[in-house]
């Protein structure tokens, strides 16, 4: 008979490796995806307008649901879980009954309210193309289900996780991206821009059906039931109350960014947004997952009051996610318009587009670097049950983003809005390692000598990638297969230079590297 710590242990190895995969799954598709609208629409001023449409049911869903899903919804939700399924179904019949209703108003008042929300976040367009406010607010009435759809999907993938279910939380990103993959170039032609507008509510639908889906199989018949007065209930509302607080401040930052942006001119946003998703890739495959690794261990030792082992894994952990960001934020500095022209520059998307998306990125990936550090950092202080101070930190970096943002956005336009949210991470990253240190104190001997040897290798890195570029440069021609072969040869000769010289100077997360990587060989 197996031990039952090991059979845990295996457990809780497969549904990591089930989330890593969707995770996966969901940033390759989320890419087909920019890639479609970026070959269809370009980086055009409508391609703006759905972007400011397209933030509204997201950002409704991430304050109402996607907020309080591991804070509030899950502990909740697992707790029950516990009692039996009778007592569990009635909980999911309430919280559904109450969710349906909410949300099924607040549909109705984003159907009425879209004008005055397109002005509010998009009047900037008012000084270059006013028809633009227009296209907004009927994008946002097309997406207003979108909200409901995505809602609901997020009670039920709250429902899998309590009963640990897997599968099908982890493909549900992937759904949802697929809606513009597969729906945009079909209708194009016909509708235009509302195309991605549809493409996304067939994507909500798509992600709420594969959860629904997984929960009727799991044996779990909630129905309808609203009982406002149910304990469980009012647990969440208690658990999520200081996680909203933060939200509205978040909530305020983006609305403030877009009709800041909507007004240095039409393809703004778009523009930012191409730039977002390329340093986006990095951060949710390197320091999110690394992160969230390290969570249960570094709760384990701050509940055995093991502060030795704390600062041990702490340390390891911000080594190990350095060595990783800083190849990948050398790649994308160097190699940031062939990439950028290799994804983006077809169909509607130009040259120029090119160009000024790759002037975003060079100043997006100071911030690429420093939220690496930051996802760490926040989940130290959540290990010790601190969601306080982070929350304040939040809080306080968010006006680093609003002064800077207005000191910069006349002379700078757009990039002086990357600046301010670049500004932003700085702010926060400074905070919590001032917080970090008074707690803590020095983590570990030999930090300071590790990171050192990692950015000295990225210094080597950057100058055999510059020399490869030279010798290279007849390769880099116009042409898809031209460019790829350019940009492969070019980062595959600075990452083996940056391999060959970590591991000749021996550092033990190398080592950890290569043991995790023959692990999953065998």
């Amino acid at each position: 008979m197996r031990d039952n710590t090991t059979t845990r242990g295996d457990g809780l190895a497969r549904s990591a490796g089930i989330l890593a995969v969707g995770n996966l799954a969901s940033r390759v598709l989320g890419l087909a995806r920019e890639v479609v609208i970026a070959a269809l629409f370009g980086a055009t001023g409508e391609v703006s307008a759905f972007r400011v449409a397209a933030q509204v049911p997201t950002l409704l869903y991430d304050f109402l649901i996607g907020g309080m899903l591991s804070g509030a919804l899950v502990p909740v939700l697992s707790d029950y879980a516990r009692r039996g399924r009778v007592e569990f179904s009635r909980v999911v019949a309430a919280l559904l009954g109450v969710a349906v209703a909410l949300l099924t108003l607040l549909v109705l008042l984003l159907e009425l309210a879209a004008p005055q929300l397109a002005w509010l976040l998009a009047g900037g367009f008012a000084a270059t193309d006013p028809a633009l406010i227009t296209l907004t607010a009927q994008l946002i009435r097309v997406l207003a289900p979108v909200v409901w759809f995505l809602s609901l999907g997020g009670v039920a993938m709250a429902v899998l996780y309590a009963l640990q279910r897997f599968t099908a939380p982890a493909l549900a990103t992937a759904v949802f991206n697929l809606g513009i993959v597969i729906t945009a170039p079909l209708l194009a032609p016909q509708i235009g821009i509302f195309s991605l507008a549809v493409g996304l509510l067939a994507g909500s639908v798509a992600q709420m059906a594969l959860m629904a889906g997984d929960v009727w199989r799991a044996g779990v018949r909630p129905g309808l039931r609203i009982d406002w007065r149910h304990p469980a209930l009012r647990r969440i509302v208690l658990l999520y109350l200081p996680i909203a607080a933060s939200l509205v401040v978040s909530l305020f930052q983006v609305g403030l960014d877009r009709r800041l942006a909507s007004g240095v001119g039409e393809s703004s946003i778009a523009w930012m947004a191409n730039a977002t998703t390329l340093q986006q890739m990095p951060l949710g495959l390197i320091s999110v997952a690394i992160s969230l690794a390290a969570l249960p261990r570094l709760s384990q030792h701050f509940a055995a009051r093991d502060d030795a082992a704390y600062r041990q894994t702490l340390a390891r952990g911000l080594r190990l996610l350095w060595l990783l960001i800083v190849p990948a934020a050398v790649i994308l500095w160097l190699l940031g318009e062939p990439i950028t022209r290799l994804l983006f520059e077809r169909g509607a998307f130009s040259a120029a587009d090119t160009q000024a998306v790759v002037a975003a990125l060079n100043i997006y990936l100071v911030g690429m670097v420093l939220a690496a550090v930051d996802y760490p950092l926040n989940f130290a202080f959540y290990a010790r049950n601190n969601t306080l101070l982070p929350a304040l930190v939040g809080i306080a970096s968010v006006g680093v983003y609003v002064a800077v943002a207005l000191a910069l956005v006349t002379p700078l336009g757009y990039l002086g809005l990357v600046w301010a949210d670049t500004a932003k991470q700085a702010a926060h990253v400074a905070i919590m390692v001032l917080l970090l240190w008074r707690t803590l104190g020095r983590l570990q001997a030999g930090t300071r000598r590790g990171y050192g040897q990692i950015a000295a290798a990225g210094g080597v890195m950057a100058l055999v990638m510059v020399a490869a570029a030279a010798l290279l440069g007849g390769v880099n021609g116009p042409g898809f297969g031209r460019t790829l072969l350019f940009t492969a040869l070019v980062a595959g000769a600075g990452a083996a230079s940056y391999a060959f010289i970590l591991w000749r100077l021996g550092l033990p997360e190398v080592g950890l590297l290569l043991a995790a990587l023959a692990r999953r060989r065998r």
